[in-house]
């Protein structure tokens, strides 16, 4: 079962998705003291990043007005309520400056849509390009801080080429493969405003490696 401190989630009591990325990302993810969470869904993420960084104050923000409310009482449910802030905010229009910025961002940009518009939202790109995502995040970052994100194997160079292009420069880059031995079916990026060591890792679903990274989250 997936638990944060103080806050056992069931997905059948909170409608709480706890998806593989999700918890990566909040796993995986740089922290600091101003840390922001972009299209925060069910606000997993912010939580996780709360529980990481105890003296930090989290912002979530996400256009879908449901995903807000849900979030909302997520994080009114949990230990960290104090330290999380829930915005129905675009990030093109959100002001502020953060040590720390996380995404799991919409990934299909060129596939059929399906017939839930919320569905939609989450997984297409229309309301958040990658390059959007980049302006935002360099907008926003401090100038020493780091923006993190999850990106299926498939989309990894789009998002390295926008990154680029807004001026980021690559820090870590975390492999996620299901099987050992087999290509990686998602990637975690990490970037900063500076020049920095680039560091690559290669991790497998249920591993001793992943079970470290994660074992804060699992009962």
């Amino acid at each position: 079962m997936f638990r944060l401190k103080r806050f056992v989630i069931e997905q059948d009591l909170c409608a709480m998705k706890v998806g593989m990325d999700g918890v990566m990302l909040g796993a995986w993810a740089q922290g600091g003291r101003r840390i922001l969470d972009i299209g925060t869904g069910t606000g997993l993420i912010a939580l996780m990043m709360a529980q990481r960084n105890l003296d930090s104050l989290v912002t979530a923000i996400d256009i879908d007005e449901g995903a807000v409310r849900q979030a909302k009482k997520n994080v009114e449910n949990s230990y960290f309520r104090h330290q999380i802030i829930v915005k129905h905010e675009a990030v093109q229009q959100h002001q502020g400056c953060y040590d720390a910025i996380v995404c799991n961002p919409p990934y299909f940009s060129d596939s059929l849509k399906a017939p839930d518009a919320q569905r939609n939202m989450a997984r297409h790109t229309d309301t958040l390009s990658y390059a959007e995502l980049m302006q935002a995040a360099y907008r926003l970052l401090d100038d020493e801080g780091e923006f993190s994100v999850v990106v299926p194997f498939d989309y990894k160079q789009r998002m390295e080429d926008e990154a680029t292009f807004v001026g980021f420069f690559q820090h870590r880059v975390l492999g996620l493969r299901t099987v050992a031995g087999k290509p990686a079916k998602r990637y975690f990026l990490s970037f900063r405003k500076h020049p920095v060591e680039r560091l690559h890792t290669i991790i497998t679903l249920g591993d001793e490696e992943y079970k470290a990274l994660t074992k804060d989250f699992y009962l």
